[in-house]
């Protein structure tokens, strides 16, 4: 670009040059032709003007024509230099996230006051609501593309919120500390890509459209299996017809389970861990093109083995299903399904992976992993490329029979006497500008336990943000 601007400029001196060595013939030429009386002279002062008259208009044109181009370049300049990141490699890195303003009212208890999953009992004397406002959920991501080795275009990522804990400080609601969520090394061929590192779970792939919980999917605990985990898979696709695929995908990944961690500064390992194997997984999918839009659906299993100590070992699974359905257009519905036991590491059981008669440490309390089935679906619309609708609603249901059985969960788990999480929400995002949003949503939480009153909160949630 630096070299095609500095030709374009010394063509430009050149042409400039030529036009005023042009107009000093011109004058010198019509001062001899005013002189002159003879006819003939005068005809050959007027070819000689309409000549050196259409040079000039060329050379005019010619000089435009550069000047517009090296405009066009100068601009296309300004934006590398914008766009470029400079990395301790020679391979392209880009920059990617959103500053996001969320401020939110409850009108009600809720576990969070930011971004809630569940609604609680407010306690005595406590007030039944709240205001606040938060940038903890904005997002900060970096790609890197590099080389291509044995036919693989290798590629990575990675991404950061603002979620990390920090409550127990000083004004702690606004120092919200750096958190890791994904990140991924990607070798892809034509039809096969290896994946690996953390990213959410692939046999639950989905999750609703909304920028009020962005730190947490919306509907955790409501339904919608999710984690970040550590995991190497592998996807191949194979097309079955001019407008029809399938994805098929497997792989191994920590076997996460939800519990606390007990300490601040190593890692003990936990039940999954314990196990001395990974969790296993898998998923199809089948697409079809319609409507100018994908119809996805898909089919997936994980499997993991727990040991809860004292030669305590149970098995958690899950069955899982989603959809994208486009209806038409602008409209699309979509959604997760599953059941399985002993996936509170997903989110599954509202984050209980077992529960027990007694006390974890207690070797005669007996366990049990927590069966439970949930799922959510969203009815989307599109009514401009700038602004949509959506509408959607989750639930999360643990086994009775088993909450009865096993009235006592796992240290740092939700109660065992919590039964089922219902969410639902509406709301509108609009983007004026590819890099301007804003977004209003209302959300409806509803926690009921095995026995006693259902807990109820509205929250209302305003987002602003700038993508870049």
């Amino acid at each position: 670009m630096h070299e095609e601007i500095a030709r374009s400029r010394a063509e430009s001196a050149d042409l400039r040059r030529e036009m005023e060595a042009t107009r000093s013939l011109l004058a010198a030429q019509s001062k001899t032709g005013s002189a002159s009386t003879d006819s003939s002279g005068v005809g050959g002062q007027k070819n000689l003007g309409e000549s050196t008259s259409a040079s000039t208009s060329r050379a005019d044109q010619n000089s435009q024509v550069l000047e517009e181009n090296q405009q066009l370049v100068n601009a296309k300049l300004v934006e590398l230099h914008q766009t470029k990141v400079e990395s301790g490699s020679k391979y392209r890195v880009r920059l990617s996230g959103i500053v996001l303003l969320n401020a939110v009212e409850n009108r009600g208890a809720v576990d969070n006051l930011d971004f809630p999953s569940l609604a609680i009992p407010a306690g005595s004397g406590s007030p039944k609501g709240s205001f606040g406002a938060t940038l903890q959920q904005s997002l900060l991501g970096l790609e890197v593309f590099g080389p291509e080795i044995h036919g693989a275009r290798i590629s990575g990522d990675v991404q950061f919120d603002f979620a990390g804990s920090s409550y127990n400080l000083s004004n702690g609601t606004t120092f919200g500390f750096a958190r890791l969520r994904t990140g991924v090394v990607r070798l892809e061929w034509p039809n096969t890509s290896l994946i690996a590192g953390q990213d959410a779970p692939f046999f639950s792939p989905l999750s609703p459209s909304s920028i009020a919980s962005l730190a947490l999917p919306e509907f955790a605990y409501s339904g919608n299996l999710w984690n970040w985990i550590p995991q190497v898979r592998i996807e191949h696709r194979i097309r079955v017809g001019e407008n029809s695929k399938l994805l098929l995908q497997a792989g191994i990944l920590d076997p996460v389970t939800g519990e606390a961690t007990y300490s601040q500064y190593s890692r003990p390992p936990l039940a999954g861990e314990a196990s001395r194997q990974p969790a296993y997984a898998m998923r199809l999918a089948w697409s079809y093109r319609l409507f100018n839009h994908d119809l996805t659906l898909g089919v997936g299993s994980f499997y993991s083995r727990q040991n809860w100590g004292f030669n305590r070992n149970v098995d958690g699974w899950a069955g899982t299903a989603d959809w994208t359905i486009p209806l038409a257009n602008r409209w699309e519905l979509s959604g997760e399904f599953y059941r399985g036991r002993g996936i509170g590491g997903l989110g599954g059981g509202l984050g209980r992976s077992v529960v027990l008669t007694g006390p974890l440490n207690n070797p005669n309390s007996e366990i049990q992993a927590l069966n439970a089935a949930g799922g959510w679906t969203q009815l989307k619309f599109r009514q401009t490329e700038k602004l949509e609708w959506n509408a959607a609603y989750g639930l999360d249901n643990s086994m009775a029979a088993d909450l009865r059985d096993y009235p006592v969960s796992a240290p740092g788990d939700y109660s065992a006497s919590l039964a089922r999480n219902h969410s639902g929400f509406f709301n509108f995002i609009y983007r004026p500008r590819s890099d301007l949003l804003f977004s209003v949503e209302y959300r409806r939480l509803q926690t009921v336990p095995l026995s006693g009153a259902a807990q109820s909160t509205d929250h209302i949630n305003l987002g602003i943000g700038v993508l870049f």
